[in-house]
């Protein structure tokens, strides 16, 4: 297999222009991009979750966007084997890697390992699911603290996705989530490999962005998605059922809000969100450069010598 050119690694707060940014680049270096955001994965929600759209996707080859159906779990560890052979193929055809997104966490797998945690049984993953929909997060926390005590003092009481895996994984294999995270893999892809830049918008700017993005996804038919996954009836604990926005928008399909209201609370959610990335990065992902948006691309390009 040829060796991978060096790859572009681009993160930022939702809204801050990450994708725009991705495709200029590829027209500039003859990249393929490859998303790194945990809600782009899903199919039929190309809109509410700002996915390239199909114009843009037919300047550049685009990898792992809406491949997987919103029944499903999408885990990190699949998003991790699905870029181990995204990279070949790059490589394979002389092509610079572009990895872009906002999940923090599939950037630190990435470039730093991930836990070798072994597959959790269905029905322990099942057993666990119907009982946080059924009884709330509460037991399942007083459960966790009794089983792994360690894990639950860091976790915060209501937080239900990392209290569910971390039960999940203790019920499964014996051990805590905790022990298992300190047998991380070896990266796929090494610092020495990579140019890494985090995105900056100044508050105020990204706010105005985020409104303004809400907005155009109500005119270009975020509206239709959400009501197209809302009549399948999912599981609202799925990944694809809290993606922002769509709560908002099931409760105005249902009357239960304005769609003004449903706007309104759509934009704090996702405002929170960028706030929690951006401090997400700063503590996790300290080698991590901070670049204005504005100054990005001009800063990529000097980094690469092109």
């Amino acid at each position: 297999m040829p060796e991978l050119k060096q790859a572009v690694l681009i993160a930022g707060p939702t809204a801050s222009g990450k994708s725009a940014l991705a495709l200029t680049l590829a027209d500039r270096l003859g990249g393929t991009i490859v998303n790194a955001d945990s809600m782009q994965v899903y199919a039929g929600l190309r809109v509410i979750t700002a996915r390239p759209s199909a114009e843009e996707e037919a300047r550049a080859p685009h990898l792992l966007y809406g491949h997987v159906d919103a029944a499903e779990t999408y885990s990190t560890g699949q998003w991790l084997r699905e870029v181990a052979a995204a990279l070949d193929d790059i490589a394979a055809a002389g092509r610079v890697p572009i990895v872009v997104g906002g999940t923090g966490l599939y950037f630190k797998v990435l470039t730093e390992g991930i836990a070798a945690v072994p597959a959790i049984p269905a029905e322990i993953r099942e057993n666990v699911r119907d009982r946080l929909a059924r009884d709330g997060v509460s037991p399942l926390y007083a459960e966790l603290t009794a089983r792994d005590p360690l894990t639950a003092a860091r976790l915060m009481p209501l937080d239900r996705s990392r209290i569910a895996r971390a039960l999940e994984v203790v019920l499964a294999t014996g051990r805590s989530i905790s022990d298992w995270h300190g047998e991380n893999s070896a990266p796929l892809l090494p610092a020495e490999r990579a140019m890494k830049i985090f995105m900056t918008v100044e508050r105020a700017a990204l706010v105005s962005r985020i409104e303004t993005r809400f907005a155009a996804m109500i005119e270009a038919g975020a509206l239709d998605e959400v009501r197209a996954l809302a009549a399948r009836e999912l599981d609202p604990l799925l990944p694809a059922m809290k993606a922002h926005g769509v709560p908002w928008l099931i409760r105005h399909l249902r009357g239960e809000i304005t769609l003004g209201e449903a706007a309104a609370g759509s934009v704090m959610d996702t405002r929170r969100y960028a706030k929690r990335q951006h401090t997400w990065f700063r503590g996790q992902m300290k080698d991590w450069p901070m670049v204005p948006a504005d100054q990005a691309l001009d800063s990529i390009m000097r980094s690469l010598g092109a």
